[in-house]
């Protein structure tokens, strides 16, 4: 699976490929090699701060002609490479699977997610941003009045390497949709995957380099971010974000954030334990743990918490890291290693209990899977985020309770409530201090187009997905016409005194009573 393309570096693409431990190197080349066997990928030359200005200026001139392909021409050209990749499916899950580590099988589904969303976006765009006519109310009666949703412009999409298709399509698929160009600057460490989205692109043909990939650490960022975007979608940690913010805020760009997360699943005295006990093995485990959106807590009612903890173990105690088929793969991150062995180590040490795992659950990058029980409150177990494959869960009185400690933390992106009453589970989502919630299931909302996705706090602000994702990355724009002369002429230095009197007459009649 060794990239040995030599193209031109501000594409994204791969050069002549070669052994390296990490995505880490010389200043000015990326080498990539396989979280799993440490097998060679290739090496990818970073895009410097001059071809990344360079970058943003052609997609400047892109955007312009992406724009005037309307609403209709745009939707042509998204189902064009939404074709494109479904077809190239296969081919793009096998590198999001070499350079992340993760099954096959679970890259595949991060294609499909991604594509259903490309899919909504496209197809939704004209009736949510289309302009519409809205009312001008009384005081306004002789205007007619409408408000329209026009593109930034470009628009610079920061990825993650967690899942390197899907989220930052959640970003790409609305921005374009909504008539913006893209420069994509994925991960250090999956830039395969970025390079395979552009190469999609470049396939059908078009006139102008609408999606574009650069490639770099954080500094290649830094560099998109100062080099004159409309927008920043940015994916990572709060620390990062706030970097990323305060160069925004130099020159006022826009930035919608996709930050971490502590989700909770909620458990009630009535649910259904075993669906419980697999969502929640899923949502904590799956993709050793290194989902922003995942479950890391389980908040479970007294009454049922001994038998919860029975349906957990038996399901993560079969769980296998060998053989053909794993459960999930090594962390892709090698650093994320010693986070979460030092959660576990501190939490075990403060009177924790690991009924899954523990200490000797960490073999290289692999880490098997840990389940842990009496975790101190204040223990980072508890309270920050691990991005690892373990579950904390905690004994709660009553659902009160644990929608107070699932909201008692700075972050809030999802969370997940399980019982059998259909009232209980409304209330309980509609209690809790975050951007999203499934009920008796887990990420239920991140395959809904329609659906935003986004969080609060330290998970971040602005949404991706749904309409709100369209509008994210576009501008409103209202337009009044004057259709008749105002019956009482109030803009004008020569207003009549009858006028003013009418005016002060319908104020107390309409807002006074």
């Amino acid at each position: 699976m060794t990239r040995e393309i030599t193209t031109d570096p501000a594409a994204g693409e791969p050069i002549d490929g070669a052994a390296g431990p990490d995505a880490t190197s010389a200043p000015d080349v990326l080498v990539i090699t396989d979280p799993r066997t440490g097998r060679p990928l290739g090496r990818y030359a970073v895009t410097d701060a001059d071809a990344v200005t360079a970058t943003v200026e052609r997609a400047r001139t892109a955007a312009a002609w992406w724009r005037a392909q309307g609403f209709d021409g745009r939707r042509a050209w998204l189902k064009r490479w939404k074709r494109a990749i479904a077809r190239g499916a296969d081919d793009l899950a096998e590198v999001i699977a070499a350079e992340t580590g993760k099954p096959i099988d679970d890259a595949l589904l991060e294609v499909m997610l991604a594509v259903e969303h490309l899919d909504w976006a496209g197809r939704n765009a004209r009736r949510v941003l289309r302009r519409r006519s809205v009312s001008p109310g009384i005081v306004s009666a002789n205007q007619a009045a409408s408000v329209g949703y026009e593109p930034m412009g470009v628009v610079g999409v920061i990825g993650p390497w967690n899942y390197p298709a899907y989220t930052p399509m959640g970003s790409i698929s609305y921005a374009l949709a909504a008539g913006n160009a893209i420069v994509f600057k994925p991960s250090e460490l999956t830039p395969g995957v970025g390079a395979r989205l552009a190469a999609f692109w470049a396939e059908l043909g078009a006139p102008e380099p609408v999606v574009q990939v650069i490639v770099g650490p954080g500094a290649t960022g830094d560099a998109l971010v100062r080099a004159g975007v409309d927008k920043v979608a940015f994916t990572g940690s709060a620390a990062t974000a706030r970097r990323v913010m305060a160069t925004c805020a130099q020159s006022l760009t826009p930035l919608v954030v996709e930050g971490g997360g502590k989700d909770a699943l909620i458990v009630a005295a009535d649910a259904d334990l075993p669906a419980a006990a697999d969502f929640a093995v899923f949502g904590g485990l799956g993709n050793a743990g290194q989902t922003c959106a995942g479950v890391e807590r389980v908040l479970v009612e007294s009454p049922v918490y001994e038998q919860f903890l029975v349906e957990v173990r038996s399901r993560a105690e079969k769980l296998t890291l060998t053989g053909p088929a794993p459960a999930y793969g090594p962390m892709t991150l090698p650093r994320q290693v010693d986070i979460v062995r030092d959660q576990v180590t501190e939490a075990i040490a403060a009177g924790a209990t690991a009924i899954v795992g523990g200490a000797d659950a960490f073999t290289g990058r692999r880490i098997a899977p840990i389940v842990l029980t009496d975790v101190p409150a204040e223990s980072s177990a508890a309270t920050e985020e691990t991005f690892g494959p373990t579950l904390v869960i905690e004994r709660v009185a009553s659902l009160d309770e644990a929608v107070r400690r699932a909201n008692a933390t700075s972050y809030g992106l999802g969370a997940s409530v399980f019982t059998a009453d259909r009232a209980t589970g409304t209330r309980i989502a509609d209690e809790l201090r975050c951007g999203m919630v499934s009920i008796n299931s887990v990420l239920g909302f991140a395959g809904i187009g329609a659906l935003p996705f986004g969080g609060v706090g330290d998970s971040g602000f602005g949404r991706i997905h749904g309409a709100d994702g369209l509008r994210e990355f576009s501008r409103p724009k209202a337009v009044t016409r004057q259709r008749f002369p105002a019956p009482l002429n109030l803009l004008t230095f020569d207003r009549k005194r009858r006028d003013m009197t009418i005016s002060r007459w319908m104020l107390r009649m309409r807002h006074g009573r």
